[in-house]
């Protein structure tokens, strides 16, 4: 199994990151993406993958974080998204729900991070929360400029923002939130997008899946998040496993290369 979406350098990880590793490795997960919320967190997660041969990372700055990276510049993301380890640019996106950032930083950051995916080839991790219908117009607009690869991250959006994603040849990754008892109108949406649009992510230390929801998540748990997705795609919990695999390998190209 692919993890495509951990942040291992959350202070959550900052006394046994090696054992949850181990444990990771041990229930079968062979890659991580470790993901760059912060740009000066960039040399953090880069270093983590260059200390583990089945790590990489991503370049960029999460919406919530959009305000204190005004003045970063394409060529500061370009030239992280050089590195060998780096293998996709984001986080990025928009969030109306807890409002961190002022609507036109998260914006201006957004479409920052589209050109660099663009120029690069590389996928666009994408975080979108309450913006549904701006985050689709602003895909499209920049997706009409030039295509990029599209990956809505955790996705819990409407169907309509997923079947506009469809629409660009987006890909959607499937966390915890899937094995939620509430979570019923997420599950109605991921059984409408097709398995091979789908990859599989935990967002540890964030969203444990069932039987382990309210503690910390770790990418050991992995196996749950495919054990909910199964089902509503009529697939055993190891075949959903095994084409969200093969699926992420096809998104983070630079990985197979």
């Amino acid at each position: 199994m692919f993890d495509t979406h951990v942040n291992l350098h959350a202070d959550a990880f900052a006394e046994d990151l090696e054992d949850v590793l181990t444990r990771a490795r041990e229930a079968g997960v062979t890659r991580f993406l470790a993901i760059c919320d912060r740009f000066d967190n960039y040399a953090k997660v880069k270093a983590i993958a260059e200390a583990n041969a089945d790590i990489w990372n991503s370049a960029g700055v999460h919406p919530h974080h959009a305000k204190d990276f005004t003045d970063l510049s394409e060529d500061a993301l370009l030239a992280a998204a050089s590195d060998p380890n780096t293998v996709a640019i984001g986080e990025t996106g928009l969030d109306f729900h807890y409002g961190y950032s002022a609507l036109d930083d998260q914006v201006a950051n957004f479409r920052r991070h589209i050109a660099v995916a663009r120029e690069t080839g590389l996928p666009l991790v994408v975080h979108t929360r309450e913006a549904d219908d701006l985050t689709g117009d602003i895909l499209e607009e920049e997706y009409a400029k030039g295509e990029f690869p599209i990956l809505l991250h955790c996705y819990t959006g409407g169907q309509r923002l997923a079947d506009r994603g469809m629409a660009l040849g987006a890909y959607f990754s499937v966390s915890g939130i899937v094995s939620f008892k509430n979570a019923k109108d997420v599950r109605s949406v991921i059984s409408s997008i097709p398995m091979d649009r789908i990859i599989l992510e935990t967002d540890c230390p964030y969203l444990a899946p069932v039987p382990y929801r309210g503690r910390r998540n770790e990418p050991a748990y992995l196996g749950h998040v495919a054990e909910a997705l199964a089902p509503l795609h009529e697939l055993t919990a190891q075949k959903a496993a095994s084409i969200c695999e093969h699926n992420a390998l096809e998104l983070f190209h630079k990985i197979s290369a």
